[in-house]
């Protein structure tokens, strides 16, 4: 749903930058034989070549499209290069991208305030930079303007006279008689260009970028000129900007609402928007959502640049279209297992080298029933608390997609184990770790966020004893055991640094958790827990581990324990006597 944020502040300058066909470019440095020839990148899937993901430039001037598959792009241009996307685990692995991006992004943060919004595209606040530029060193005292910024596209200047554009360009940006809004808009647009071309010298990418106001107006004028230009937007330009606009191209109303604007209200163009008083489009889709329809007529979003150059989550998923469809648990589970690997690896790395930690699993599917009048019913996405390690995480997304599969079909008739089909597929599998927050300093404080998720897990669903009753209905008899979604058994009450090392680093005996406990609790002069390894804390050590399997369940283990401590009392007591 869309939030309506008034403006803080009309004198913002805000960027958007978006890398050029980004996942050709970074093949492209691998392979750079293949710069300047028709490429594109294709998804892991052999089904007529496979689905692009990226098209060059070079390819598009032959009408290679996105939406076509390999074999197709072939056939438009046959001295087309294919380039597949490299393979992890039976899927598209991402990893090298997600990294190329990284790069990009620890530049463009050297000049502001940056919020990464996806793998290739990146939102700046640049406002405190244009300040400091309008105050120390203003556009109108330069000698000389950098190339690349007079390359600029500038809205609303004319150049229909045949006049020089980037003479034009070069007395906007150096006006002297312009407002306060448009010398900032001037210098955000010679920052930019300065850090465009660092991050073609850094990284040899290129990338485009849009200059305004705010986030909105920045996202839609990146995409106006590419590749690897920018356009900024005074404010003189939005009205014409946005009264021709089709309502689909802005975020949010590529959907129901879109849908509904134009069929409800006969609206096609943002610009067709302003001829409703606000009043009216509240009453006619929320205070909210009418509010912010009457605030993006005018180009008004005070949406802020979060300032986030991490991702606020990570996720692994795959498709399964057509006859690929997963029709039984015991698929599903495979490829479940293979995500959640995936998952595990990025959580773990993030730990390790941004020492965040996340709160939250996440399942989401898409489905289909092959005999059911309600095959358009939504799988539903399913949550808990997030537990590290792998062999943890596959086993709480498993019992997600359980409890998710239940109420998709209904308890009656369902499955949860084996090989046979049961009227069900999958062509959509995903799994979602989100809330991630960093870890306060001091390993006491990350001990603590482990019991904390530990103690807590899946205290939000359903109590074990009501999932025993929900699997009793999954057969008529109530008698398929298998059939029980099996929550980890409920922790009994260890010491809390005992039983915080016994759930995350699993592998060890009760004598190994003992030494690492003592290791625990042993002070440093400043009060904190002497430093200890990320990766061990998390337990995702697990993947690694070379210890032996427990010898006993964790009632047995508890049994021992609690055993020897009553053999140790009564020793006492004698002794006393």
């Amino acid at each position: 749903m869309p939030v309506a944020k008034p403006e803080s502040c009309d004198s913002r300058v805000i960027a958007h930058v978006d890398m050029d066909c980004f996942y050709v470019q970074v093949e492209q440095r691998k392979q750079p034989q293949l710069r300047g020839l028709p490429t594109a990148v294709v998804q892991y899937n052999e089904w007529k070549g496979g689905a692009l993901i990226a098209v060059s430039y070079e390819a598009r001037k032959f009408g290679v499209k996105r939406s076509m598959r390999g074999e197709e792009a072939k056939e438009v241009c046959p001295q087309i290069q294919l380039v597949q996307v490299p393979v992890a685990r039976g899927k598209a692995d991402l990893n090298g991208y997600r990294n190329a991006g990284s790069e990009v992004v620890s530049i463009l943060a050297r000049r502001g305030r940056c919020e990464r919004a996806s793998i290739d595209e990146v939102y700046l606040d640049l406002t405190n930079a244009a300040e400091t530029m309008l105050a120390e060193n203003p556009p109108q005292s330069l000698e000389t303007i950098d190339e690349e910024a007079l390359k600029s596209h500038i809205l609303g200047l004319n150049n229909e006279d045949g006049s020089d554009l980037k003479e034009n360009v070069r007395k906007w940006i150096t006006r002297c008689n312009a407002d306060h809004r448009d010398k900032l808009l001037a210098c955000g647009i010679l920052v930019v260009a300065e850090l465009r071309m660092q991050v073609l010298k850094e990284t040899d990418f290129t990338c485009s970028a849009g200059i305004a106001h705010n986030k909105m107006l920045a996202k839609l004028a990146s995409g106006m000129n590419k590749p690897a230009q920018q356009t900024a937007v005074p404010f003189s330009s939005v009205e014409g900007l946005l009264n021709t606009l089709p309502i689909q191209k802005m975020k949010q109303l590529g959907g129901k609402l879109g849908t509904s604007l134009q069929i409800d209200m006969g609206v096609n163009t943002v610009g067709d928007l302003l001829q409703f008083p606000e009043e009216k489009l509240q009453e006619r889709y929320g205070i909210n959502t009418g509010t912010w329809l009457w605030n993006i007529a005018r180009g008004i979003n005070g949406e802020a640049v979060e300032g986030r150059l991490l991702p606020k989550s990570h996720g692994s998923g795959k498709t399964f279209p057509g006859p690929r469809a997963l029709k039984t648990v015991s698929a599903v589970k495979h490829w479940l297992n293979q995500l959640c690997e995936e998952l595990s690896e990025r959580l773990c790395s993030d730990l390790d080298k941004n020492k965040r930690i996340a709160h939250t699993l996440t399942l989401h599917a898409r489905a289909f029933k092959s005999s059911d009048s309600d095959s358009e019913k939504k799988f539903p996405s399913k949550s808990c608390p997030l537990r590290y390690g792998t062999t943890k995480i596959q086993e709480d997304a498993f019992n997600l997609f359980q409890a998710g599969l239940r109420e998709y079909i209904g308890f009656y008739g369902v499955k949860t184990q084996g090989t046979d089909y049961s009227g069900w597929g999958i062509t959509s599998l995903s799994v979602s770790a989100s809330k991630i927050v960093p870890i306060p300093s001091g390993t006491c404080s990350i001990a603590k966020y482990f019991l904390g998720q530990s103690s807590s897990h899946f205290s939000s669903m359903q109590s074990k004893a009501s999932l025993k009753t929900d699997a009793m209905h999954l057969s008529p008899q109530g008698s398929e055991s298998d059939s029980e979604v099996n929550l980890p058994e409920p922790k009994f009450d260890f010491p809390a640094e005992e039983r915080w090392i016994e759930d995350t680093v699993p592998g060890l005996d009760l004598r190994e958790q003992k030494d690492l406990s003592c290791s625990l609790s042993k002070k440093t002069q400043d009060g904190f827990t002497q430093d200890i390894s990320p990766l061990l804390l998390s337990g995702c050590l697990e993947q690694n581990q070379n210890k032996q399997q427990r010898e006993f369940s964790e009632d047995e283990s508890w049994f021992k324990l609690e055993n020897g401590k009553q053999k140790g009392k009564r020793l006492k007591e004698k002794v006393q006597l």
